[in-house]
């Protein structure tokens, strides 16, 4: 079964908000879906965190080494397409690229073989996974309210970050986390981000320190991204330091690229996102180095509902990773499949057991946020 043709449709038109300080508009492509079509007709999805044409003109540079290829060897392919482009977008939009053929090509041999992706992995840990909602911090009224309606969605675990956190002042970070600890009460899992992968992050190690004791004293589960991206040696002090864990890693791409910070327990909870680092073969790669350097991996999911579904078939197939990231409010995941997610009575979220990702695209809601033809044979 061989590559025919490799297609990109960028999603826009209802783009989130990111939080981020230059915010990105609803016409703003940010995420985009490939579409690998082999000469047996038999397709693969996959998702990209990046610019519609930036893939275009990634897949164009690659085309002459993957158009012909065996589309039933995923991670081979995948790495002879890092092997061969080293000089030419290394970690950027080329990786991310990847990213999205590796996980079609996935889809693809499960579909071939009859088998979830979560099994070809090498075996299924769990069957569901619990979601915990990711949302954007505000102030403490309209964040209660919000928080009131994803409660009623059955979620029990809960992620704010971005907004003001951090951005304006001390007394309002703790009168966030204080409205939001209240509103969903004690049992529910909180965790806060505070975007420090914003541009120019003006936040250092004694506020993050500062910060994570306050977030302890709500019993938040883990502080994310609480420092510069590159800050390494800022990440060990505080993970050594903080009184609760320290999750952070979504930036970065390609397993090369987090093994000092794995090697060095920068992170209790690593986070790498599967539509940037280079798709399911290198997320699990990088999942098994956090496994042996004692680092927890949950995945970073602020993507689409393609990155999600391959998010829950990785959640499948280790035994640690039992939560999954789940963007709230966003029509990327929410419409854009056949069957709409739901969560059942326990506030967890199924993992399919269909062959591939388990996922079917709804066309036509496809071709309203800009991905007409993305499937036509």
């Amino acid at each position: 079964m061989k590559i025919r043709e490799i297609r990109a449709a960028g999603l826009r038109g209802v783009t989130p908000e990111g939080g981020w300080t230059s915010e990105i508009r609803p016409e703003d492509c940010i995420h985009t879906l490939v579409a690998v079509i082999t000469d047996e007709g038999l397709v693969g999805i996959g998702s990209v965190f990046t610019s519609d044409d930036l893939v275009r003109g990634a897949l164009q540079v690659m085309a002459p080494l993957y158009l012909g290829e065996n589309a039933l060897e995923p991670e081979r392919v995948s790495e002879k397409l890092h092997q061969n482009t080293f000089w030419m977008g290394r970690g950027g939009s080329i990786t991310h690229t990847i990213s999205g053929i590796d996980i079609a090509l996935w889809d693809i041999l499960g579909k071939a073989t009859g088998q979830p992706v979560g099994r070809l992995l090498g075996g299924r840990y769990r069957t569901r996974v619990r979601p915990y909602a990711s949302l954007l911090m505000a102030e403490p009224a309209p964040l209660a309210d919000h928080l009131l309606q994803i409660m009623s969605q059955g979620f029990t675990a809960f992620k704010m970050g971005w907004g003001p956190f951090g951005r304006q002042s001390d007394a309002l970070d703790e009168a966030i986390v204080r409205a939001a600890r209240d509103t969903i009460g004690e049992k529910a899992l909180l965790m806060v981000d505070a975007g420090g992968s914003d541009a120019f992050w003006r936040q250092n190690y004694k506020w993050a320190l500062r910060t994570a004791q306050m977030l302890a004293a709500y019993n938040v589960t883990w502080f994310e991204e609480p420092l510069k991206p590159d800050a390494l040696q800022d990440y060990v002090s505080l993970r050594q330091a903080a009184p609760l864990p320290i999750a952070g890693g979504e930036v970065l791409t390609r397993r090369q690229a987090f093994q000092p910070w794995l090697q060095a327990r920068a992170f209790d909870i690593v986070q790498p996102d599967v539509t940037k680092v280079g798709g399911i073969s290198e997320e699990r790669r990088i999942a098994w180095m956090a496994q042996e350097n004692g680092v927890r991996f949950i995945p970073h999911g602020w993507n689409t509902a393609v990155g999600l579904a391959a998010d829950l078939q990785l959640a499948s197939a280790f035994a640690d990773t039992d939560m999954v990231e789940y963007l709230t409010g966003s029509p990327f995941i929410d419409e854009i499949t056949v069957a709409n997610w739901v969560l059942d009575e326990d506030g967890m979220l199924p993992i399919s057991e269909l062959p591939g990702l388990g996922l079917e695209l709804d066309l036509d809601a496809v071709a309203k946020y800009g991905g007409a033809g993305l499937l036509d044979t």
